[in-house]
């Protein structure tokens, strides 16, 4: 049997992460899920405890974890997100983010011309280096003269592996978006292993933008996209661009990835959206994706596909939470697309 890890988390996580515990129910593919309940706010408020050992080897010895959100108003201690998500990322070395977009319905889209809308992309994120790393410091902090720097990582090492993934699993093409231009050395490294594994893949159609340029074709026309590898930061912005073309942050999910020891970490991406929590208007169409997304991790591919079609005649049908145009609460949603699957 399979061990899944789930971590509800905060805010709305809660309540969208039970509406996809409730569909992989529906499933009957015997998975023992784990719930880590306990990792939250309140807990850290009362210890100043995010994560313990235990909970973090429980997650380690699972075969995936699918995650809810963090963050909670009431924490304003930035080391609480850190020793949550960040440090599931960094301790199971989860090197790539894996962030597919695709239209699910005409209607969603905000682009005037049909021909297109229709989203088909994964943005591929480094997601172990780069901005995100935590290198840097403060001199002279509060006063006149102060100094910040954050150091962006690029490791010839790290580039590497992910662009190896993007060629992976593409279809047809891969597209490397960077800011060469204006940042050379890590643009550098980036272009030189980008020439090396490109190479070793002629039968795949390459292109490269700056990530202005890239921004830009993404709104011109979403549809010339197939996979883009690109770095950390990059790729946080570049897929909330891909998330609003293909219906909104709500439907929005994710992967963090180790093709080489075969851990994952499902999310929606969403984040916690306190505003919100406890009304009954989270979508769960991003957790539901994700727990799409772990089931091809595990090998099950057709009620992955299963789950997506369930979600597409969910949508369809016009059973939707309002940041979709509808009228359902993240029950009634996460009911509609149970009975889809069932």
């Amino acid at each position: 049997m399979t061990t899944v890890v789930v971590i509800p988390g905060d805010g709305v996580g809660p309540e969208v992460t039970d509406q996809a515990v409730h569909v992989l129910a529906t499933l009957g593919l015997g998975l023992d899920l784990d719930v880590l309940d306990q990792v939250n706010a309140d807990r850290f408020l009362r210890t100043g405890v995010a994560m313990t050992d235990d909970e973090m080897e429980r997650a380690r010895s699972a075969g995936a974890v699918l995650f809810g959100a963090v963050g909670d108003p009431k924490v304003p201690d930035p080391s609480y997100a850190r020793d949550v998500l960040l440090r599931l990322r960094f301790e199971l070395d989860l090197y790539v983010n894996h962030r597919p977009a695709a239209l699910l319905a005409d209607r969603l889209s905000p682009l005037r011309d049909p021909a297109l809308r229709a989203l088909d992309c994964v943005v591929v994120r480094e997601n172990t280096e780069g901005a995100y790393a935590g290198v840097g410091g403060v001199l002279r902090e509060h006063t006149p003269y102060e100094l910040a720097l954050d150091g962006d990582i690029s490791t010839a090492y790290g580039v590497t592996r992910v662009l190896e993934y993007a060629f992976a699993i593409a279809r047809r093409s891969v597209c490397l978006v960077d800011k060469a231009n204006a940042v050379p050395f890590g643009g550098g490294l980036w272009q030189r292993r980008w020439s090396e594994v490109s190479a070793a893949h002629p039968d795949v159609g390459t292109s490269h933008l700056y990530v202005d340029a890239a921004a830009m074709r993404l709104i011109q026309n979403p549809t010339a996209f197939d996979v883009i590898v690109t770095n950390n930061s990059y790729g946080d912005i570049l897929s909330d661009v891909t998330a609003a073309l293909a219906g909104g942050p709500g439907t929005a999910a994710s992967a963090n990835l180790n093709p080489r020891h075969g851990v994952g970490l499902f999310e929606p991406v969403h984040g916690s959206a306190p505003d919100i929590a406890g009304t009954g208007r989270a979508n769960p169409v991003g957790s539901v994706l994700s727990a799409a997304l772990l089931l091809d991790h595990l090998g099950h591919g057709a009620e992955a596909d299963a789950l997506r079609a369930a979600v597409r005649a969910t949508v369809a049908a016009g059973t939707c939470t309002p940041d979709l145009g509808g009228e359902s609460s993240t029950k009634e949603v996460g009911a509609a697309i149970t009975a889809e699957v069932g």
